[in-house]
């Protein structure tokens, strides 16, 4: 299957070209976007795989009908978080952040990434 890129592929921008340190993360989250004409709220869930300051990569059951531009909100933070997206691949998908997330967000998504993540069970 061929790789759909989107013009934040090719765009030459300081925010793009910024690259910032990358964290594998397992979180749940959701897709939040406008329906066209302002028809409602369309929602999509999703599963982190990375995260950094500038952009994040996750898996969708189906990218049919996403949009190119929607909200990510992450299970146990507050934050909603702007995504314009970069590429996607079958089920995979990789946004640029519309603003890079500051540090403190960051940090909190990595934390509650490593505190809720799945342990290993001692029998």
């Amino acid at each position: 299957m061929q790789q759909q890129s989107t013009m934040y592929a090719v765009v030459r921008s300081k925010l793009y070209e910024e690259r910032f340190e990358r964290f594998r993360v397992g979180q749940a989250g959701t897709l939040m976007s406008v329906r066209p004409g302002l028809a409602g709220v369309s929602t999509r869930v999703c599963r982190m795989l990375e995260i950094s300051r500038g952009g994040a990569c996750f898996s969708v059951n189906t990218t049919i009908g996403l949009p190119l531009h929607y909200y990510l909100a992450i299970v146990g933070i507050k934050k909603r978080i702007g995504c314009a997206e970069l590429f996607r691949k079958e089920n995979r998908v990789e946004v640029h952040f519309i603003k890079p997330i500051d540090e403190q967000l960051l940090h909190e998504i990595v934390r509650h990434e490593f505190f809720t993540g799945e342990a290993v069970k001692k029998h």
